[in-house]
């Protein structure tokens, strides 16, 4: 599988990263934590060694306690913690039915504190901005990294939902090493930034790479989600009815191509991007070890750039609803 530098820093990863949130956040009750530890563990077995969390990625256990991502993933990893990449995030709380953003100076200190704690860690690889805060500055926010880079408390840091002006208003301050924005074949509306994160060389890490699993073609209804308590995906427009008979439309494109190459969906709904960008890191997540194994396969699957294009073209007929945008 091919290597991704990370910026221009020395640190490179496999070119399929791993999400951990829907371990504890979003996707149903929280995983029990031994069992979510395990199966953390067993993913860097199979090959993972770039490991995505954030402050905010908690959920609600049955006994009403609190399930912290970060405990969970700097738990997994205290094994083989100076192997992998491992990347947090600041300045987001949930409330309920909105987001409150604060990325002041003080809130970042305190913040990166809590999470060397919970993630049993004495520096952070690569530390977000979560979501930019319209009340601070990015030189701002770039100087404080800057600070936290020189102090050896993180590697390197990027900006999570980024857009192009405030990027390159950072990046004068501190080099930005990585954004991270949502990026799948429902979701383009980034695109205009990867020639720009190719002119200043960063790595644009994608999350929800499967549409929040719409491009798996595994849910074809609601209630394939069970219950849905802290559960978000029922609610997503590309689960209503319209968007799932625009989905498989898309995957009809999609598998023809794909049986040629004996990928799935998903696996070829990765290596469109990964063959398409040679600085792009999606980071699936599951609970499920098959749907880890074969996302991380999907590195391996190389799709000539006709084939890319079929797929483009496909998608340029097309215009999708789905979570967090369009």
């Amino acid at each position: 599988m091919k290597r991704v530098r990370l910026g221009k820093t020395d640190m490179y990863v496999n070119a399929i990263g791993l999400g951990c949130m829907g371990l504890t956040h979003a996707s149903g009750l929280p995983t029990p934590k031994e069992e979510a530890v395990e199966i953390l563990r067993k993913a860097h077995d199979m090959g993972y060694d770039f490991y995505d969390t954030a402050e905010c990625y908690t959920g609600v256990n049955p006994d009403g306690s609190t399930a912290y991502n970060e405990e969970v993933v700097g738990e997994a990893v205290k094994p083989f913690r100076k192997d992998i990449i491992l990347c947090t995030k600041f300045g987001v709380k949930h409330m309920g039915d909105h987001l409150e953003f604060d990325s002041s100076p003080e809130t970042i200190r305190k913040s990166l504190e809590g999470s060397l704690k919970k993630l049993q860690t004495d520096y952070v690889d690569i530390y977000y901005q979560h979501r930019i805060d319209p009340k601070v500055e990015p030189e701002v926010v770039a100087g404080v990294m800057k600070e936290l880079i020189e102090e050896g408390k993180i590697k390197a840091w990027g900006i999570s939902e980024t857009n192009e002006e405030y990027l390159r208003r950072a990046h004068a301050v501190c080099p930005v090493t990585v954004i991270e924005n949502r990026y799948s074949m429902m979701a383009r509306w980034h695109e205009n930034l990867m020639p720009v994160c190719k002119e200043l060389g960063i790595t644009y890490v994608a999350f929800s790479p499967l549409a929040n699993g719409a491009l798996t073609g595994a849910y074809q209804s609601k209630k394939a989600f069970g219950s849905g308590e802290q559960d978000f995906r029922p609610d997503m427009p590309q689960y209503s009815e319209e968007g799932i008979k625009k989905t498989n439309e898309l995957l009809e494109v999609v598998s023809q191509i794909g049986e040629k190459h004996h990928a799935t969906n998903a696996q070829m709904s990765l290596a469109w991007m990964i063959n398409k960008y040679d600085f792009i890191i999606p980071i699936p997540g599951s609970r499920k070890l098959d749907r880890l194994q074969s996302n991380f396969e999907a590195g391996n699957v190389e799709l000539g750039q006709e084939e890319v294009k079929t797929i483009d073209d496909k998608l340029n007929t097309m215009e999708f609803k789905v979570f967090g945008g369009h």
